[in-house]
């Protein structure tokens, strides 16, 4: 035991910048993912801001009939499930696409260029992304709705159709995120051993049987991993997202309310921070079971892949 202190203390006295990297990060998880656990207890008690975490009054089960309760419950797991399905496949599937078209790019300036306009969304505010989206769909103003009207089509108004916005959220998440989760797949590829090619094309395979039979098969583990840490946060929306391009647009909920949304209405319209953590409760506990599961029947049928 005391060699291994003396060890951890020696390999950061050996590598005091990489310490330092992690330290910011190490300190997040610790306040914001260790350190609140407690609060959790907030979910069996009826909490009161006076009287603190241990010594507010205990009531059971009682906080979750806030979200079991409502009729509105049904409609909002289901949404934040499926936009969450569709997130995962579309995102998944966008970014390995991507990243094996930019794998092939050989001309290094165009490949620089192309990857940072890529990525520039990324680090757009949701807020910035909204005006964006509101400029190209508001009836009247917007950039479609002149467009469809100029060429004498019927413009719709995007913002009282509903139905419509599931795959406007899905293009919105891929433009987005798309460029920076395809930098991963492409980190993953450059491990690969260039003369697992060589040896295909001397055996006369073309591109796509390449990619076929060597870039997939290779890159497989970490779509798995990264498709398993999503999974886990299947019953979490984005709020962020959703709440920034939908609002308090009540014609848009009937396929955009997501869990954190009616959670975020309802706690600003109660106060009661206390059915907010048991909704929060019921979403970790729903996301560990949905890691676990996946990751076993990952492990059973393809153990590079999982995990643990």
């Amino acid at each position: 035991m005391i060699q291994k202190k003396h060890s951890f203390f020696a390999d950061i006295r050996r590598n005091p910048f990489s310490y330092c990297l992690v330290l910011p990060a190490a300190i997040y998880v610790l306040l914001f993912s260790y350190l609140t656990l407690p609060y959790m207890l907030m979910a069996f008690q009826n909490y009161h801001f006076q009287t603190g975490l241990f010594h507010s009054p205990w009531v059971g089960l009682k906080n979750f009939a806030f979200f079991f309760k409502s009729n509105r419950a049904g409609l909002v797991t289901w949404n934040t499930i499926w936009l969450n399905f569709l997130f995962i496949t579309s995102g998944t599937v966008g970014s390995v696409v991507l990243a094996l078209m930019l794998n092939e790019v050989r001309q290094k300036r165009y490949l620089k260029v192309t990857q940072s306009l890529m990525l520039f969304p990324n680090f757009l505010s949701w807020i910035i992304v909204a005006y964006i989206v509101y400029a190209f769909l508001s009836t009247g103003n917007g950039w479609l709705y002149q467009i469809i009207e100029s060429f004498g089509g019927k413009p719709v108004s995007m913002y009282s159709k509903a139905s419509y916005w599931p795959p406007i959220l899905v293009i919105i998440k891929l433009w987005k995120g798309v460029g920076m989760n395809s930098v991963i797949y492409m980190a993953s590829m450059t491990g690969i051993d260039e003369g697992l090619y060589e040896a295909a094309r001397i055996d006369g395979a073309n591109k796509f049987q390449e990619i076929r039979h060597i870039t997939l098969p290779l890159i497989m583990p970490t779509v798995c991993i990264m498709t398993l840490l999503a999974v886990g946060k299947i019953f979490y929306g984005d709020f962020q997202m959703i709440y920034a391009l939908v609002g308090d647009n009540g014609i848009l909920m009937q396929t955009t309310d997501v869990i954190d949304t009616y959670v975020f209405r309802a706690l600003r319209q109660t106060g009661d921070p206390s059915g907010a953590m048991a909704v929060g409760v019921y979403q970790a506990f729903v996301g560990f079971i949905m890691v676990y599961g996946s990751n076993w029947l990952v492990k059973k049928n393809f153990p590079d892949g999982a995990i643990f």
